[in-house]
């Protein structure tokens, strides 16, 4: 027994939340999930990255705003930390078990809300990175590691519809997350200083930034349009930069707190199986797959093996390709579909296609991981990865084919194609773990895991650094293709400064393709909707590589086994 299990804390320590014969199993799932749907709010993260990337601005982005580029890698570090946490956490999880691990995990991403309400408030960036992504990510890594081997332990029956259902909670934090921090937002949010109409304020133009002339002398200012103004109850015109509150730094604060007090009550209802407790009446069945082992494999020696490595790069690639979709998830489909059926695709419906993204995510992970139980771990992951395949493939012919013909099939097929895509995205995670108990045994599966959620964290980083920076060169791309297109004096009577400016005004987020396609000529085609076609190349190309781990899998070579009459120090001829 670990000394752990005395002192202050050892009332959190496994020894002490060893379940009483007759314990209903049944009352485990529940806290797991609660605490599930806690972290799992971090797939929401993108309803953060308007408020984030307009926070001085408020109605629309000022100069000293955040990029989104910058916003969305706080996405990426706490999925980073969620990985390095879990593989640290895995053998502390073993040896104290998940109450302990789940109060820590209570206090880590609560905290971190509250830390990144702070980094909000007082505009420092890094502030956010250190409160959600440093301290919020280990919160992650432990909150989600805590019931894993736990509920294989409770369900030896059912190993992939117990951690399908755990893991489903995650999937589905951001369906209650994504509507519920919209809410708040909303409630907290308070439009900027309305200075006049665009015509009816003097405004100058200084090294991309826009200044207004007024009583007061110059204040700097942002320039909204209707659509932008909308949202906050105003009218297009010229507001004062720093006057209103997008509303994000209480939003961090309440879901902090709240978070905080939901995943601690249920840390205190997680219980361990005595030893040797099997359900009622069950009796393991003879293996009829050489894919799942009765025999045990440590969790050092588990990383000498291929089977190993080749799970890892099917869980990196297969969450590499939807982790960096998911983050822009709702400025994918403005971008896409907006700007072509803008009656269509509002900010309210961006918002769902958001909602929808978390309830196929979440329902994926429980079909999936019990669907696994009946066809094997193998056959799943090959139906992921060839479908998949195919489904990112078509997702830039809906993108390319909308941009000349704005019919709906499209946007039908691309909602369909990336709803199939998260539910194995989801489905994915959850039957890594029975995966993981099929090639190495349960006894360690718990650290085992742990290791391999490393493959999440190197995701975390490739996902949305692909998407973000092959998005990037679309736009620099496509503005100079366009900024060549349009009338120079035209350009100067709109932004405020010639073309030779072009670098700055775009660096200030004063000029934007969509303010380009304004005065373009007559017929030119928005590049728009195919600014993420190469990246979801990319991603296919990693599905196809996943494949080939998946298929040449095998099962775990015998050397590799505990020998369990070494383990009791009896020498072995």
């Amino acid at each position: 027994m670990s000394n752990a299990s005395g002192g202050a804390l050892g009332f959190l320590h496994k020894s002490h939340i060893v379940a009483e014969p007759g314990y209903n199993r049944w009352r485990v799932p529940p806290a797991s999930i609660a605490i599930h749907l806690c972290i799992g709010s971090v797939y929401a993260w993108s309803v953060f990255n308007p408020a984030l990337t307009r926070e001085l601005g408020v109605v629309a982005s000022s100069a000293e705003d955040w990029s989104l580029s910058s916003v969305v890698w706080i996405f990426s570090v706490a999925i980073v930390f969620l990985g390095l946490s879990a593989a640290f956490a895995g053998k502390w999880l073993e040896e104290v078990g998940p109450r302990m691990v789940g109060v820590v995990a209570a206090f880590c991403w609560g905290g971190g809300f509250i830390i990144g309400s702070f980094g909000i408030t007082s505009h420092q960036l890094w502030l956010i990175y250190l409160g959600y992504g440093v301290l919020g990510g280990c919160g992650l890594g432990l909150g989600y590691v805590s019931p894993v081997s736990t509920l294989i332990r409770w369900f030896p029956d059912r190993r992939g519809m117990a951690t399908g259902m755990a893991i489903m909670g995650f999937g589905g934090g951001a369906m209650i997350a994504a509507p519920v921090k919209g809410w708040l937002l909303e409630m907290f949010q308070r439009a900027p200083e309305y200075l006049g109409a665009q015509g009816t304020v003097e405004t100058i133009v200084e090294n991309g930034r826009v200044f207004a002339q007024t009583a007061q002398g110059q204040i700097e200012v942002v320039v909204a349009t209707a659509a932008q103004a909308a949202s906050f109850g105003g009218e297009a015109g010229v507001y004062v930069v720093g006057s209103g509150n997008t509303g994000a730094a209480q939003t961090f604060l309440t879901l902090g707190i709240v978070y905080f007090v939901v995943m601690l009550i249920a840390s205190f209802q997680y219980r361990v199986p005595a030893e040797g407790w099997k359900p009622e009446g069950w009796e393991p069945k003879p293996v009829a797959s050489g894919m799942v082992s009765r025999n045990n494999v440590h969790i050092d020696q588990a990383l000498k093996t291929p089977q190993f490595w080749q799970l890892w790069i099917m869980l990196c690639f297969n969450v590499t390709a939807g982790i960096g979709v998911i983050g822009v998830a709702k400025t994918m489909m403005s971008e896409i579909f907006g700007t072509v059926m803008p009656l269509v695709v509002t900010a309210g419906f961006a918002s769902t296609y958001v909602l929808m993204i978390s309830v196929f995510n979440m329902v994926g992970r429980f079909f999936w991981a019990s669907t696994s139980d009946y066809i094997g771990r193998k056959a799943t992951y090959m139906i992921f990865f060839v479908l998949g395949t195919a489904l990112y493939l078509s997702i830039p012919y809906f993108a390319t084919a909308v941009a000349t013909n704005p019919a709906m099939i499209y946007l039908i097929g691309f909602y369909a194609a990336t709803m199939i895509i998260f539910s194995m995205y989801g489905g994915g995670f959850a039957t890594i773990p029975a995966y993981l108990a099929d090639m190495f045994g349960t006894m360690h599966v718990g650290g085992i895991h742990g290791r391999l959620l490393t493959a999440w964290s190197t995701a975390g980083v490739l996902g949305p650094l692909a998407i973000t920076s092959l998005r990037q060169m679309s736009v620099t791309s496509a503005i100079s293709d366009l900024a060549s297109r349009v009338d120079p004096d035209t350009f100067a009577a709109t932004f405020g400064a010639p073309l030779t400016q072009l670098d700055q005004l775009v660096a200030a987020n004063t000029v934007t393709i969509a303010k380009l396609m304004e005065i373009a000529p007559a017929g030119t085609v928005d590049p728009t909707p195919s600014l993420y076609n190469t990246t979801m190349y990319c991603m296919a190309a990693l599905l196809v590589v996943a494949f080939f781990a998946n298929l040449f899998m095998r099962p775990v070579k015998e050397h590799h086994h505990h020998d369990e009459p070494d383990l009791q120090a009896v020498p072995v001829e």
